[in-house]
């Protein structure tokens, strides 16, 4: 029997245990693919988030749940300066941090942690910059965090500064999201000591609901409630991620008992999902968008008329009806319609393959041989990027472009796609972090996202796009943004550096007996409020 085996019968049997009376409560997840560490700041992936940011740490500020609105997280309160340079956060008293073997803290949760969390994402001299080398924090300078902050500085033990060098529209939402997970200094302390720093991101500490037992890489995640938890305690006494990348597996467990709740169902079974009264399933309207990214800086892909000619010979709706199931709307805006400033006005290129090859005629190509890049793992945006993949490499075959399909394991594409020589054009998407148009637009598209360990997987900059963006997080009039927004939404329509796909619907299945499960717009799984009926 092998490991993987081994684990999945492990965590059937504790799912079973948790029907059992007078006995602890288990809740297993059964999520879709591994974690690519327990360290939020230098990941994007939403599956790492929901293995580690959301069950073991907590930020200054923090989301209301199954909202974008922000609430007090460790900052209890805070006052912001008339030019919105300065903000003066009151951090929260009598907050403990996680213990393990090798680790029990000396003290609560005070400023120092909150310094070492920003200075050593900020500054490439910072000991813990590059504790695991060629580490980097693609969030944090996507959103020119670097630049942005001018000074983080200790008042007292729970007073922290935040001195900024131009205001900023969305910074506390920023700073709810989980690139910003306040790790504690302490415990690095004691790595570094060891000789173990690496277990920073193996090993994670934190001051959230669940404190982590044991990962089995591929296999399985366990945690156990924080009992010190110095907001509402979890219902549940233990939570498992059981690691099941394909969702037919996923679905199977769930109708067996073995899980309590899945995500990204494939979508040709969501109806029978719904009829079956063993199971519920929550919908909701996916703040997300899935693309296709061009390398703008490689030939003949840095034309704007070689990507609106392949765009043009790519069938959208087909791979909407083929792929989604209906169950999403085709994406012409990198923003979806659900978020405030999406400009409805933008028209979208049309599915047009004699257009496409006339175009590619008219700039000097003919013969073109490129690569597409498909992900390993569902996502809410791609539910199958391997048949998406299929569908655009036939479409383009019509037009007389070669398109050879390339995949990776999840880390490794998520790493090789950001490397600034990778060929063709790579599947990818996005699910908002903080409800602002800024986090789709500065993190995916900006000039400064592009520049090496951003997120701009198109590696494209646009002098006038960047300025409109930049323009728009210094305003605090919404109307303005909004305006400005709108403007640049043109832009990238004109320039095309993505092909864009759809915005899908976000479905949850869980077992009928399941509640307290809050449906994020943000496309996080958070289990702190789960329970099971009598």
């Amino acid at each position: 029997m092998t490991l993987f085996s081994r684990s999945l019968l492990a965590a059937s049997a504790l799912a079973l245990s948790a029907a059992a009376p007078a006995m602890a409560k288990t809740f297993v997840y059964c999520s879709e693919a591994s974690p690519e560490g327990f360290d939020p700041g230098p990941y994007t992936s939403g599956t790492t988030f929901d293995a580690s940011a959301h069950p073991m740490y907590n930020r200054l500020t923090e989301f209301k749940k199954g909202t974008t609105e922000v609430e007090p997280g460790l900052a209890e309160s805070w006052e912001v300066s008339e030019d919105g340079t300065v903000y003066t956060f009151k951090l929260r008293q009598g907050v403990k941090f996680h213990s393990n073997d090798v680790f029990t803290p000396s003290r609560d949760f005070n400023a120092d942690d909150v310094i070492f969390s920003f200075e050593r994402q900020a500054r490439a001299d910072h000991p813990w910059n590059q504790y695991t080398p060629g580490i980097t924090y693609e969030y944090f300078n996507s959103m020119e965090m670097p630049t942005l902050v001018k000074s983080v500085e200790k008042l007292d033990d729970y007073t922290i500064k935040i001195t900024l060098s131009q205001a900023e529209a969305p910074f506390l939402a920023n700073l709810a999201m989980p690139f910003a997970s306040i790790m504690s200094a302490e415990y690095a302390a004691t790595l570094e000591a060891n000789g173990t720093k690496e277990d920073l991101n193996n090993k994670p500490i934190g001051t959230g609901p669940f404190t982590f037992v044991a990962y089995q890489k591929d296999a399985v995640i366990r945690y156990a409630r924080n009992d010190q938890y110095w907001g509402t305690a979890p219902l549940i006494d233990t939570l498992v991620f059981a690691i099941t990348p394909d969702a037919a597996v996923r679905l199977q467990k769930l109708k067996a008992g073995e899980c309590h709740l899945m995500p990204f169902p494939s979508p040709a079974d969501i109806e029978s999902m719904k009829a079956d009264p063993k199971l519920k399933v929550d919908e909701q309207a996916g703040l997300n968008v899935g693309y296709l990214a061009y390398n703008t800086t490689l030939a003949p892909f840095d034309d704007a008329r070689v990507r609106k000619a392949l765009n043009m010979a790519i069938n959208k709706e087909a791979i909407v009806e083929g792929v989604f199931q209906g169950h999403a709307e085709a994406a012409k805006n990198p923003i979806p319609p659900t978020m405030w400033s999406y400009n409805d006005a933008i028209q979208d290129d049309p599915y047009d393959p004699e257009a496409s090859k006339k175009l590619l005629e008219e700039a000097g190509v003919s013969g073109l041989t490129m690569q597409i890049w498909a992900m390993p793992v569902q996502r809410p945006y791609m539910p199958n990027a391997r048949r998406t993949a299929e569908l655009m490499q036939s479409d383009l075959a019509a037009v007389g472009v070669k398109a050879e399909i390339i995949s990776y394991e999840w880390g490794e594409y998520l790493d090789k796609s950001m490397e600034p020589g990778r060929p063709g054009a790579v599947i990818l998407g996005w699910t908002g972090d903080n409800g602002d148009p800024d986090n789709f637009l500065s993190v995916l598209l900006s000039c400064s996202a592009a520049q090496p360990g951003g997120a701009n997987r198109a590696f494209w900059c646009n002098e006038e796009f960047s300025a409109l963006l930049a323009k728009a997080k210094t305003s605090s009039d919404p109307a303005e943004r909004t305006k400005l927004y709108e403007e640049a939404q043109v832009i990238f329509k004109d320039q095309a550096p993505w092909f864009t796909i759809a915005h899908s619907t976000q479905y949850v299945p869980m077992a009928a007996n399941v509640t307290g499960f809050v449906q994020s717009p943000l496309g996080d799984y958070t289990f702190e409020t789960v329970d099971f009926a009598e």
